[in-house]
């Protein structure tokens, strides 16, 4: 089979290519959203009209919440299940975007020449550059190197409530020999990146209780036990001076950097004062003793995501508030125990307590542990080189500071590795206003993937 012509062919179509995704762009997808079902439908069905039109197998899938996308391709090599979302993130604020977020614009800055539109990087401009790959690749050899099954979830930005039951339900459909995901980003500008770890999520929510009702700050001020107060202090106790999160056993499971992937990472082109700079930092403010980039991928955190309680509204309002509460999340490496941590860290709150004051938990127990990939199979480094052929840099393993739980649904219900290859950049602006793509990301995404599924076959 032929790939320079797959190549050249994907240059000529760059246009075209353009054009398919402005389509998908303008289909308002946002899956949290009721009163967006029917967006999310639509775009369910412009994607298997997509897949059908270069002979590939795709049926719209129902669950009881926003349809799969289901296709399916022969082909000569191994079995790669490709994975993407076509939902996308609500847009507000809408006051801060610059243009229509649901009307994408192709957009010259200072540096790069973008795609500008909601899920134009997260997932929607990402997920094209797979079928556009494929698409030039068969047009070009009438076939596909590699036998290929498409898998795309309408649920990603809303907590995949129908993901599991139907990767249970159609485990025997879905099987493979490797997952492809394509939902991360490199890890500086033009250095090509796959990711050989990510960090879990645990999410809790709590409220402290004080008075049985809002009291009166001049008849109860003093005396009265303030739950804000109580919840300021909470708060402050979970972290030292160090920065290190100062729950007991918190650390349990955390292993350090090995020093030759920690020599990797140190000279893979990860800039730390553009990457502070670019959102007001003039300094890490993170546990001591670790770099940035550690900080970011190999270490765990706590974090307080909200706090609220006593009045809102315009003005004041002399009370000492009833309650008080709090969200908090934790990123997880290594083989931190989601369910533990959680047992832990309200254990942590209970402590603290004072006298007159009770907690209540969030009864809603969301988690999962970090992801580890197994770099050692030979498929990674045939990726890796393919990468490096055409961003014309060495291509690197990196970690991630986020979380991607279906690379563990993939493991668990599955029992598939997963190959994580993103051409997102930093800067790109997911889940904010003015949200964008790189069309550089875009055009070499469709020729970093041609060029990996033909090194996966060889």
């Amino acid at each position: 089979m032929s790939l320079p012509a797959v190549l050249s062919r994907i240059d000529d179509q760059l246009p075209d290519a353009l054009d398919r995704l402005m389509g998908l762009l303008r289909i308002q997808s946002i899956s949290t959203d009721p009163a967006y079902a029917q967006p999310c439908q639509d775009a369910a069905d412009w994607l298997v009209a997509d897949l059908q039109s270069i002979g590939i197998d795709a049926k719209k899938r129902p669950t009881t919440g926003h349809p799969m996308v289901v296709g399916h391709i022969d082909g000569p090599g191994p079995h790669l299940l490709f994975y993407g979302h076509y939902d996308v993130q609500p847009v507000d604020p809408l006051n801060l975007w610059h243009s229509d977020p649901f009307d994408p614009q192709l957009e010259d800055t200072a540096k790069d020449r973008v795609i500008r539109g909601r899920g134009s990087s997260d997932d929607k401009g990402q997920l094209m550059t797979f079928v556009e790959a494929c698409r030039a690749y068969k047009h070009v050899n009438g076939a596909l190197p590699c036998r290929i099954t498409f898998f795309f979830e309408g649920e990603e930005e809303s907590g995949s409530p129908s993901l599991i039951p139907f990767m249970k339900e159609n485990a025997a459909e879905l099987g493979a020999d490797l997952a492809l995901v394509c939902d991360t980003s490199m890890v500086a500008p033009g250095v090509p990146s796959i990711a050989s770890q990510l960090r879990g999520m645990l999410k809790d929510e709590f409220t402290v209780h004080g008075p049985r009702i809002d009291l009166h700050s001049g008849h109860y001020g003093g005396p009265g036990l303030n739950p804000l107060r109580e919840l300021s202090r909470i708060i402050a106790s979970f972290h030292d001076d160090q920065g290190r999160v100062a729950v007991d056993g918190f650390y349990d499971g955390v292993h350090e950097v090995p020093d030759d992937l920690l020599r990797q990472w140190e000279s893979c082109g990860f800039n730390e004062t553009d990457y502070l700079n670019s959102v007001g930092y003039t300094q890490p403010h993170g546990e001591k003793g670790y770099s940035t980039l550690v900080q970011q991928w190999a270490r765990p955190t706590l974090e307080i995501n909200g706090i609220w309680g006593g009045y809102q509204g315009a003005g004041s309002k002399t009370v000492i508030p009833a309650e008080a509460h709090c969200k908090l999340t934790c990123r997880l490496v290594g083989d931190m125990d989601p369910d533990d941590l959680r047992r832990k860290i309200r254990a942590h709150v209970d402590a603290q307590l004072a006298p007159d004051t009770r907690v209540t938990w969030d009864g809603d127990l969301e988690g999962a542990p970090a992801a580890v990939m197994n770099i050692s199979r030979p498929e990674f480094e045939k990726a890796r080189q393919a990468l490096s052929d055409e961003w014309n840099r060495e291509a690197v393993f990196c970690g991630m500071g986020g979380s991607i739980p279906i690379v563990g649904f993939f493991k668990e219900i599955l029992g598939l590795d997963s190959m994580l290859i993103g051409f997102a950049n930093e800067d790109d602006a997911i889940h904010s206003p003015n949200e964008k793509y790189n069309v550089e990301s875009f055009h070499k995404g469709m020729r970093s993937w041609a060029r990996v599924l033909d090194a996966l076959a060889g």
